[in-house]
């Protein structure tokens, strides 16, 4: 842990109580994922259909659960990034235009073209099928803005306002092609969250919830779904079990959600498991004591697994926020960030290097988890579990 308790003290009497109880020791390992439909199913060979090992050695299976941004608006033979794939063949990068801890723009993405190259030059030198993510919700979260060159997006609050499915398609077909001409094929979108506090600093105050209405999320983050399946795109779900309701941002540090979080905000979530169109999911690094009385919710059993495996039945991968937020940071050291998260059922682990910056963080996250395996504090099961589900995402995008 990065601070005492009498740092934790100064944020009230509530959070103290994260502080003052030990934290978990051990977390039992995962139970069998539940089957994702039309994917894990009937797979028994020793290849899968992306030319993956079913099981590659333990180094190999860790390195496919990270994905790890970078600098760079052109790949170079010295940029780790180059390294981290094609050496260590991690699971995929994320590209951002703004590197926030140099307060500049064009970390990665300055035009259509520029971003092509980018992408074809990154694919081409991975041993294996590359995840190559990025936030592309619309509105004030876009990545790839019109002024670069790309073509126009709105706010989900937009759409969800108008709430007009005819014109949501439209929107969300003009993304997932977009992504898709310029090589992503992965979009951490669209938000679940409801907007239940239209003033929270990090969904609401920035127009990223369609809606307060359960139904009317569903209906919309559906329809992007579908626009982004038929480009061969992973969306991710976020940022379970939600962030709408909460005053603060956990980019910028504790996140409480106790006595403002309730369960209508895990509607959404159930709904489109139910339908069959959850792909991922991406953790929320907030707290509730009700849930754990101890743990933020990508640190946390409870959340990922209680919650979203067994009560809701998601199968599907789970992936991180950014280990590197505050929200994070501020309690916990980067090494036990990650042994926790792996523990609570995470399956990708995030690191933007965007908020820090760490050239070394693959070699070292790789390093670390092998010795959590060795010495027995993580199962190799744990880690077999988050592969197969990597690679089985990744078959069915046929990357």
């Amino acid at each position: 842990m990065r601070h005492g308790p009498e740092r934790v003290h100064s944020l009230g009497a509530e959070r103290s109580a994260m502080s003052r109880r030990r934290f978990l020791v051990a977390a039992a390992a995962v139970a069998g994922s539940v089957a994702f439909p039309g994917v894990l199913g009937g797979c028994t060979s020793s290849v899968t259909s992306g030319g993956f090992a079913k099981d590659p050695p333990l180094e190999r299976k860790i390195a496919q659960m990270l994905l790890v941004g970078f600098r760079g608006l052109t790949l170079e033979a010295t940029n780790y990034i180059y390294r981290d794939i094609q050496k260590y063949r991690i699971g995929g990068t994320i590209v951002f235009d703004r590197d926030a801890k140099l307060k500049t723009y064009g970390r990665n993405i300055t035009s259509p073209a520029q971003l092509r190259a980018l992408t074809a030059s990154l694919r081409a030198i991975s041993p294996t099928p590359l995840f190559i993510a990025v936030d592309q919700e619309g509105g004030k979260v876009a990545r790839l803005k019109e002024s670069y060159g790309f073509p126009p997006t709105v706010s989900a609050q937009y759409l969800g306002t108008l709430n007009d499915p005819a014109v949501t398609k439209q929107y969300a077909d003009s993304m997932a092609a977009t992504l898709a001409d310029n090589g992503l094929n992965m979009n951490f979108a669209p938000v679940l969250d409801l907007n239940v506090n239209p003033e929270s600093p990090a969904i609401g105050a920035l127009e990223r919830s369609f809606s307060a209405d359960p139904a009317v999320v569903t209906e919309h983050a559906g329809i992007f779904v579908d626009s982004h399946d038929a480009r061969g795109i992973a969306t991710a779900f976020k940022h379970f079990p939600g962030h709408g309701s909460a005053k603060a941002d956990s980019h910028l540090g504790f996140v409480d959600v106790t006595d403002t979080w309730s369960e209508v905000e895990l509607q959404p979530y159930r709904n489109m498991i139910a339908a069959g169109k959850a792909r991922m999911v991406m953790t929320a690094h907030v707290f509730n004591r009700h849930i754990d009385p101890e743990l933020p919710a990508t640190l946390s059993p409870a959340f990922i697994t209680g919650l979203l495996r067994d009560q809701l039945g998601f199968g599907g991968v789970v992936v991180t926020d950014d280990l590197q937020m505050e929200g994070l940071t501020q309690f916990f050291d980067f090494k036990t960030i990650v042994e926790r998260s792996i523990l609570a059922g995470a399956d990708i682990i995030l690191v933007s290097n965007n908020l820090e910056y760490d050239p070394e963080v693959t070699p070292t996250t790789i390093n670390h988890v092998v010795n959590l395996v060795r010495t027995g504090r993580i199962s190799e099961e744990r880690i077999d579990q988050s592969y197969q589900r990597i690679i089985a995402l990744k078959d069915q995008l046929a990357l």
